[in-house]
C-alpha cells in the first residue's frame, strides 16, 4: 500500500460498509468496530491533509488560489465516485479558497456537479439545483499549466503518470512566491521540487532537515506527523 489521501470509487467503501452491517447484525461488535475504524481513519486522512494545507498556508487559504491537479479517485478513470479529491475540494471552498481544478478525464460537467457550482474564469454561480460547496470559487481548465498560472500552491489528488513529466520549472516561473506543493499521491519528485524553489510536503514523506546555510525558513511538512 502506498500513503494517500484515502481510497475511494464506488466499491471498496460500499462493501466495506456493507462488511460493518453484516458483522453488527451477526453480533461481532469487535470485528464491525475493526472495519468502521478503516472507514474513519480513510475520512480523517483527507481532513488531516486539508488541515495541513490550511495551515501551512498561514492558518487561511481564503481568496488563495490553489491549483487541483486530478479530480478522479484513482487514475487512469474519469469516475470520481467517493472520490477523496471531492471532500478535499469542498472543504477548501468551504475555507473561501479559489480552485483551479485540472483533471485529464474527468469532464467539466462531472466536476462541476460533483461541487455543486457552475464554472468558468470569470464567473462562478450554485450549479441549479445543488448546494454550492462553499463561499470559494472555482475553475475548470484543459491543463495543468493554465491551472497554475497565479496559484499559491499546487495540490495533487489523483497519481496520474503525466503529473510526474510535468514541466515544474515552466509551472513554478507562473506561480506566486513562496510557492507550494502539497503531494497526496506521492507522485512528485520532492527533491527536485525544492530545488527549484517549491516548499513541498508529501503525504507519508517527511521534509528534510533545514540545512545550516540556508538563510530560508522551510514549513514544516505536517502531512508527515
Amino acid at each position: 500500500l502506498d500513503a494517500g489521501i484515502g481510497f475511494g470509487g464506488s466499491c471498496y467503501p460500499q462493501h466495506l460498509r456493507n462488511l460493518v452491517y453484516l458483522c453488527k447484525a451477526h453480533d461481532l461488535f469487535e470485528v464491525a468496530a475493526y472495519w468502521q475504524t478503516v472507514l474513519d481513519m480513510n475520512e480523517w486522512q483527507r481532513n488531516r491533509f486539508t488541515e495541513g494545507i490550511v495551515k501551512a498556508l498561514f492558518n487561511t487559504v481564503s481568496g488563495k488560489k490553489l491549483a487541483v491537479l486530478g479530480f478522479a479517485y484513482k487514475k487512469d478513470t474519469s469516475d470520481t465516485r467517493e472520490s477523496p479529491a471531492r471532500y478535499v475540494c469542498r472543504r477548501l471552498l468551504d475555507e473561501g479558497a479559489e480552485l483551479s481544478v485540472y483533471d485529464p478525464r474527468v469532464p467539466r460537467a462531472q466536476i462541476e456537479a460533483d461541487l455543486g457550482m457552475v464554472s468558468n474564469a470569470h464567473d462562478v454561480t450554485p450549479r441549479e439545483g445543488a448546494a454550492a460547496a462553499g463561499p470559494g470559487k472555482l475553475s475548470v481548465e484543459t491543463d495543468a499549466y493554465t491551472a497554475a498560472e497565479g496559484a499559491h500552491a499546487l495540490l495533487v489528488l489523483t497519481d496520474w503518470d503525466e503529473f510526474r513529466a510535468l514541466d515544474y520549472a515552466k509551472i513554478r516561473a507562473s506561480m506566486k512566491r513562496p510557492c507550494y506543493a502539497f503531494d497526496g499521491r506521492c507522485v512528485l519528485d520532492a527533491v527536485k521540487l525544492r530545488d527549484l524553489g517549491f516548499q513541498v510536503q508529501s503525504v507519508g514523506r517527511p521534509a528534510p532537515p533545514p540545512s545550516r546555510y540556508s538563510t530560508v525558513e522551510s514549513t514544516p511538512n505536517v502531512l508527515a506527523q
